[in-house]
């Protein structure tokens, strides 16, 4: 293996300890139902691809048209967002049937105006709930943004502001501009908030909810293995709370940038801490200095392992997802990328990667980065969807 594609495995030293977050009741998926666009995104049995890496099958649930944005972060976004509106404005969680019954309603208290910090797709997610609810939305993100990443989130009627500095400056200029009329939609903690991206990581139970029934409906194995992308957390906690009280459980592995492994520095110590780190990685999505403060003790409770990878794996996964006809970015393609690496070094038999295991992945976003994707694989989006 060369030195341009290490990784960095660790066995959480936490692991057992605290406790997990109670799993979301049925009013999140009921919710989802609601907003414009709905529908189960794809789970893709890549059969041929597990044979090649010797193991039983891999399920891939494909993030990358989620309610007709390109990344996961919709369910998450949307979510905390109702919610957030819920507890400020005193108006009732359940009785609507459609988004636009709530927008008319909330009218009435106004004005009010969303604002969050992004490394692309939780941006998005937030400026279009702020759209569909005839709110105005502010976006703080990083200096090394792609300018691809910026037009979308502009294309939502956001405006974005670019600080001199990483995601983690971003977080604290977003957080600065709470006030009476203006709530903060992020999707890490810090001391004094933790409602809002408790209500993110409740938003993406949903995926795992269409998981279990997709796996039944196409006749596929519940999964020994489940392959989780670590940013700050979210959905690695998401992950955790719905698959630790599972009999038997599947061996939960979170994936970030060996760049900005903040996870896995976490754990290694016990508590939550800043890396320091030139922030170099292409999978921007998951380009975090600080792990969420809520979402620390359930991956502490129940990621198995944590592996962290250098660019070249993901893009490597990009590859073998386009010669599959599946579109992914460079965060999203993380979990294939960690597969790749532990099937192909001498980690494989210790985690249990054999023609018996069954691996769950996640594509949590589509080509965002077009210029780079084409860089990379060789091909257009649009040529690879063909």
């Amino acid at each position: 293996m060369s030195t341009s594609t290490r990784y960095q495995l660790r066995k959480n030293p936490q692991l057992g300890s605290g406790a997990t977050i109670d799993p979301p009741g049925e009013a999140v998926a009921r919710f989802h139902r609601m907003l414009p666009g709905y529908e189960h995104t794809p789970l893709v049995d890549l059969t041929s691809v597990a044979s090649d890496l010797g193991l039983g099958g891999i399920a891939v649930k494909v993030e990358s048209n989620r309610l007709h944005l390109p990344s996961f972060k919709m369910l998450g976004a949307s979510w905390a967002t109702f919610r957030a509106l819920v507890e400020h404005t005193g108006m009732a969680a359940e009785g609507w049937d459609t988004l636009g019954e709530f927008a008319e309603e909330l009218k009435a208290h106004g004005p009010l105006s969303l604002a969050a910090a992004t490394d692309g797709n939780h941006g998005r997610a937030v400026a279009r709930m702020a759209r569909l609810l005839g709110l105005d939305t502010r976006i703080w993100v990083p200096y090394d943004m792609a300018q691809s990443r910026i037009d979308a989130i502009e294309s939502e009627g956001a405006e974005v502001i670019v600080i001199d500095g990483y995601y983690d400056d971003a977080i604290e200029e977003s957080a600065a501009a709470a006030s009476d009329n203006t709530l903060v939609i992020s999707d890490t903690s810090w001391d004094g908030y933790e409602d809002v991206p408790g209500w993110v990581i409740d938003g993406y139970s949903t995926i795992f909810a269409e998981v279990d029934t997709q796996l039944v409906s196409q006749n596929l194995d519940a999964p020994t293995h489940v392959i989780t992308p670590m940013g700050v957390g979210a959905l690695g906690a998401a992950t955790v709370v719905h698959y630790d009280a599972r009999d038997p459980r599947p061996t939960i592995i979170g994936v970030e940038p060996s760049e900005a492994a903040c996870v896995q520095a976490a754990l290694d110590v016990g508590k939550v801490i800043t890396i320091e780190s030139e922030f170099r990685t292409s999978m921007v999505g998951l380009n975090c200095g600080t792990a969420s403060l809520i979402a620390f003790p359930a991956l502490a409770h129940g990621l198995d392992w944590t592996i962290a990878i250098d660019d070249d794996w993901a893009e490597r996964a990009m590859r073998i997802y386009a010669d599959q006809g599946l579109v992914s970015g460079e965060s999203g393609a993380a979990t294939m990328g960690g597969l790749l690496a532990l099937t192909d070094g001498p980690d494989r038999t210790k985690l249990g990667f054999d023609d018996n295991a069954e691996v769950l992945l996640i594509i949590t976003e589509g080509a965002t980065d077009p210029h780079n994707y084409e860089r990379i694989v060789g091909r257009s989006p649009s040529e690879v969807a063909e």
